[in-house]
């Protein structure tokens, strides 16, 4: 049984290379596009392992935000400091 992975990103400038982001979610598993940049993916890899995936097609000034749903998990780069807090602050409340 697959994971229930749940990705969202944001392209900054400069660069914004679509394909290869796109490309690195599509090769996790099975997908569907729900909004411009939000992918849902059946998906054998953990949060950490999609995040590391999916970065590696990004840029150093991109954010990511990856959500295991099946395993009440998350893992995300980049992504503003008080954001990150918040989440590690309340994640298991």
């Amino acid at each position: 049984m697959g994971r229930n992975l749940h990705i969202s990103y944001d392209l900054k400038n400069p660069g914004q290379n679509y394909d290869n982001v796109i490309a690195a979610i599509k090769q996790l598993g099975d997908w569907a596009k729900i909004q411009y940049s939000y992918w849902y993916v059946n998906s054998q890899y953990t949060a950490v392992q999609a995040r590391d995936h999916v970065w590696s097609a990004m840029d150093a000034n991109d954010s990511l935000y990856v959500v295991d749903a099946s395993n009440n998990e998350a893992s995300w780069q980049n992504i503003p400091p008080e954001s990150s807090k918040f989440i590690m602050d309340n994640w298991l409340k």
